[in-house]
């Protein structure tokens, strides 16, 4: 008798882990653990350091200002999502192509989504760096017939960080802003 109660209280326990994780539109880090430090110079000039955003909800993603496809499709809807969900957000967007991207240049760019969004960009060694730490893989892809232009082929997720400074889930490309917002929600309550 007394095992089917431990057994029972042992599927309960299980079905409540499940149901926190089922909850989010994201995939989930299982277990979630402490996201990467990031400290860099954003691209407003002052000292960037991730965990200094703790008591928000933020997300990352990783692209450049060139790209023409998938970095603004996925700053519209974090621009979307932020426009639902106020100061709960802070999106945290990380070059892929420090080459080109200068502050200049990424502070115009993320300006035409959000005032709000954070750039960061540095030497090629630090945002090598930064990827690695994310599992972030990008690959320089030379333009037909050009021996200077070129494209970034990059990972396109966005990763989540809890108001704890952990790292949640990860959502891929093309999620709509309604599933961004659901998830920055369920995680600005995560204790």
């Amino acid at each position: 008798m007394r095992s089917r109660a431990v057994f029972a209280a042992m599927l309960l326990a299980a079905a409540a882990c499940a149901g926190a994780a089922e909850r989010l539109k994201s995939g989930t880090f299982d277990p979630p653990r402490v996201a990467p430090e990031i400290v860099q110079k954003a691209a407003d000039g002052r000292e960037f350091r991730l965990s200094a955003l703790r008591g928000k909800v933020v997300v990352l993603e990783f692209g450049y200002t060139t790209c023409q496809d998938v970095c603004p499709v996925s700053l519209n809807l974090l621009s979307q999502a932020r426009t639902k969900l106020g100061d709960k957000l802070q999106v945290v967007f990380v070059t892929v192509d420090p080459e080109r991207d200068t502050p200049e240049k990424l502070r115009s760019y993320l300006a035409q989504f959000d005032k709000s969004f954070i750039g960061l960009t540095g030497t090629p060694q630090q945002m090598a760096a930064i990827r690695q730490a994310y599992g972030i893989t990008a690959t320089k892809k030379m333009v037909e017939g050009s021996k200077t232009d070129y494209t970034m082929g990059h990972s396109s997720y966005l990763y989540f960080i809890d108001p704890q400074g952990k790292l949640r889930a990860l959502m891929p490309f093309g999620r709509p802003a309604d599933e961004i917002v659901h998830d920055v929600n369920i995680l600005a309550q995560a204790r």
